[in-house]
């Protein structure tokens, strides 16, 4: 067997059929666009209906399956009739990627209880909403992976974050009680953190001198990530190549948290 067979064999998402929430983001334009180059059926879900279906012509130009479901993860009734339409229309849910979020950056004593409820809504509750609706559909067909988007402030934070880090810290802690409740009817749930993700809404940040000095100082690779960066651990966690991985947080951050740019130190080889 020649090698691509074989990683084919393994990473191949032909067959699979994706519910995809928060698809018309920056990062989740780039994931739900890969997973259905990877050859998956895409079930893309967000409020921005217009950008949804933009990511659908393309999906389909390219030679793609995909359907749109303009969804409100906050709304419980919007979840199961969207579950409902989607698992009427693809037959089955294979994999669930909660990608739903929302933030802004503020002091913790600046915060109104409006966008705590919010940020809380969308990032926390509509996470479990969304797992919760599909987990039912998975536990019938006996298999399943969720995939959660978590953050670089699930294990550091950065000032101006403070509901947002919560929640995502939240979310981490819904995937290890997805993994450890429903391992028993096949269903897999990991997490995604990201680390400093250049896209569209964070380009004010990196065009900031001072802020992008103090981000890439504390990125061993000295550089920003982009979407695409997050796409192979996305597609792992998807695929079959992932059957007894369950309850893991995968940190894509450049070695950010492992340390970030080191200090100066000895050595010949500079």
């Amino acid at each position: 067997m020649k090698a691509a067979e074989y990683l084919e064999g393994l990473f191949s998402l032909e067959g699979k059929h994706i519910a995809f929430t928060g698809a018309a983001g920056g990062i989740g334009r780039e994931l739900a666009l890969g997973l259905a180059r990877a050859g998956a059926f895409m079930a893309l879900c967000d409020t921005n209906a217009e950008g949804i279906k933009e990511l659908q012509a393309q999906i389909e130009e390219e030679g793609g399956n995909a359907s749109c479901h303009c969804l409100n993860v906050t709304e419980p009734e919007q979840v199961q009739k969207c579950t409902k339409e989607i698992a009427g229309i693809h037959g089955r849910i294979d994999v669930l990627v909660n990608c739903a979020g929302i933030n802004k950056r503020e002091g913790f004593l600046d915060v109104e209880e409006s966008t705590y409820d919010k940020i809380m809504a969308v990032n926390l509750k509509g996470t479990f909403l969304m797992s919760q609706a599909v987990a039912h559909i998975m536990r019938k067909q006996d298999s399943g992976s969720i995939i959660n988007i978590g953050s670089h402030n699930t294990g550091w934070v950065l000032g101006g974050c403070s509901v947002y880090a919560a929640t995502k810290a939240g979310v981490m802690s819904l995937t290890k009680s997805q993994a450890v409740e429903w391992a028993k009817y096949h269903i897999r749930a990991n997490c995604i953190s990201p680390g400093h993700i250049k896209t569209q809404l964070t380009t004010s940040t990196w065009e900031n001198p001072r802020k992008a000095g103090y981000l890439l100082e504390r990125i061993a690779m000295g550089r920003p990530g982009y979407p695409e960066d997050i796409l192979g651990v996305c597609i792992l966690l998807a695929s079959d190549a992932s059957v007894y991985i369950t309850g893991c947080e995968y940190r894509v951050d450049g070695g950010c948290i492992a340390g970030g740019q080191p200090w100066e130190y000895d050595t010949k080889y500079e």
